[in-house]
């Protein structure tokens, strides 16, 4: 097919029809065509509206209404609906029960109403029996539960541990120990290192403790049972949180860089900064070695900054090695079982996704989910992009091909409808390929509905409004069959992770040119690791992680990135 010929159609605008002006009633019916004049007419319209009159007022009365106080009547409340059995398309989900605690990744006893998505998930998202967790995951986080229940915010171990931070000395052993996660950067990000910082919890006996910045509460109801994982706001460094960096006194990697903190050293600070971020140093990289982390595992307190999803590297650690090979048999499935546990989208997120996965997507044969990621500057949708999606979809059959010399093509009796799901800060993307499924018939007879909840122009990560719907687009795509994501994007890595599917990843243009081939099928559903350090930690030289362990590969769509996939022998280049 002909992509720029494609191109050229779809992105001319259209000729709208010179509209014949007459004076009309209604929709489009002429006066004098109905028999009669205009004055009788009046007459006559004027009666009836004496007679309608009362008994307009009547049921107005009746049937009054406060008017919606909200500017987008869409986003009420998740409780102002009700919640009807979903993925109703061709495949026959209703003969499969629902499991809404997702293979014992979760307790009941939650209050349902607090949380619907908690155990609503179930019935949106497509049951697969492979991706199950395995039973020392699930005794682990029965564990972990226990452990937050214990030291958890307020309880009187937490408050004990918080006087021995006041101190500024770490003495004797404590029977709980914390990692605060530090809000930072943007919402994909956000999802990512709190998955890596739970995990490390979970490896370290340590509890997670969450900042919760300005929005976490909005966007995530509490994963674990009676005790919050939310920071209180009076804990003692919180204000020192945005000013914490790799050249910081607490932190970590700067402490060793001076030789102030190392092994003899008998006294140790009660709590340690800890900069992962993607701009840290060599010292800061070996929070990665096993000699580090016994002498961070002395420390009460650490509280991390980090937009990397590192949960790969963690894997290269000796000492967590076997620990994370009975948590995780298959290691494609790390995040997809992290991410269904800890994150269910409060009550308004929740409304948002349901309201639209009914109206929208819940009735098609199929969905498909197509998450685009731009990183040329401007706001035009751009040619070598567009060519780029055309051509992945296309080869790949996700898409039909349309017939651009038939006007119209007899449709087949069972008639398939696609429906497909578009992110994108830009409207321009999905506005083409509406354009070309509604112009032409497709070559198979399918019927294709284009779809995009939003299109915000610009990344505004400060903002409330702007993290809900993007967290709710986020999921909107967990529910598709089948994902096609951009490269480097971690909104595409928590999507394809949720799902628990092998997305389709869009190459980075280069010079703006569309690449070719324009895509490929992911090695696994796990995000990639942007910034990993390169060093053996023994033999204390530069050395490829990308190729100590079979399960631990270079990233698809960023060469010098790692990403977990379960062992499998596949290039790359």
């Amino acid at each position: 097919m002909d992509l720029s010929a494609f191109r050229r159609r779809f992105l001319s605008p259209p000729k709208l029809p010179t509209l014949r002006r007459f004076s009309t009633i209604g929709i489009g019916v002429p006066v004098k065509k109905m028999g009669f004049t205009k004055s009788k007419f009046v007459k006559i319209l004027l009666s009836s509206c004496f007679v309608a009159l009362p008994v307009l007022i009547t049921l107005s009365v009746i049937h009054r209404t406060p008017p919606p106080t909200d500017r987008t009547p869409w986003f009420a409340k998740a409780t102002d609906f009700q919640v009807a059995p979903l993925r109703t398309g061709s495949e026959d989900y209703s003969s499969q029960p629902v499991d809404k605690l997702l293979n014992g990744l979760l307790v009941p006893g939650f209050d349902e109403q607090s949380c619907l998505s908690r155990y609503q998930s179930a019935s949106y998202h497509k049951y697969s029996s492979s991706h199950v967790p395995s039973s020392y995951l699930l005794s682990q986080l029965r564990r972990y539960e226990d452990l937050h229940k214990r030291c958890g915010p307020y309880t009187k171990l937490y408050n004990k541990t918080v006087e021995l931070l006041k101190s500024g000395q770490a003495s004797d052993p404590t029977e709980c120990s914390y990692i605060v996660w530090v809000s930072f950067s943007g919402l994909g990000n956000r999802i990512l290192t709190l998955a890596s910082a739970f995990l490390y919890a979970l490896l370290t006996n340590r509890v997670l403790l969450v900042d919760g910045g300005n929005d976490i509460a909005d966007l995530f109801c509490e994963p674990f049972p009676e005790k919050s994982w939310l920071l209180p706001k009076d804990f003692p460094v919180m204000n020192q949180f945005k000013s914490f960096d790799q050249n910081s006194s607490h932190c970590y990697g700067n402490l060793l860089k001076n030789n102030i903190i190392n092994h003899s050293k008998e006294s140790l600070p009660s709590f340690l900064y800890l900069h992962l971020v993607h701009d840290y140093g060599d010292h800061d990289k070996l929070f990665f070695c096993d000699q580090e982390q016994a002498l961070l595992g002395k420390v009460p307190w650490l509280i991390m900054k980090t937009d990397n999803y590192f949960v790969p590297s963690l894997f290269l650690i000796p000492s967590f090695e076997q620990e994370l090979g009975n948590l995780f048999p298959e290691k494609g499935n790390v995040f997809h079982h992290l991410g269904r546990y800890l994150f269910h989208p409060t009550n308004e997120v929740w409304g948002l996704i349901t309201r639209y996965y009914q109206a929208y997507l819940a009735n098609a044969d199929e969905r498909i989910g197509i998450q685009i990621r731009v990183f040329d500057i401007g706001t035009e949708t751009f040619p070598h992009v567009m060519d780029q999606i055309l051509a992945c979809t296309l080869q790949n059959k996700l898409l039909p091909q349309v017939n651009v010399h038939e006007p119209v093509k007899a449709l087949p009796r069972n008639q398939k409808t696609k429906a497909v799901l578009i992110t994108s800060l830009y409207p321009g993307y999905s506005e083409n390929l509406r354009k070309m499924y509604w112009e032409h018939p497709t070559v198979t007879g399918e019927v294709i509905r284009i779809y995009q909840p939003s299109h915000e122009e610009h990344q505004q990560t400060e903002k409330q409004m702007h993290n809900l719907k993007a967290w709710a687009e986020i999921y909107l795509l967990s529910l598709t069959d089948y994902l096609v994501t951009s490269s480097w994007s971690t909104f595409g890595y928590v999507a394809q992770g949720l799902a628990g599917i092998n997305p389709l990843i869009l190459y980075k243009p280069e010079n703006r040119t569309a690449p070719d081939p324009p895509c490929r099928w992911g090695m696994s559903m796990e995000p990639c690791f942007h910034a990993p350090p390169f060093y053996d930690c023994k033999a204390k030289k530069g050395v490829d992680t990308g190729s100590v362990v079979p399960y631990v590969r270079h990233c698809e769509d960023m060469k010098w990135g790692l990403k977990l996939v379960d062992g499998v022998n596949d290039d790359i280049s």
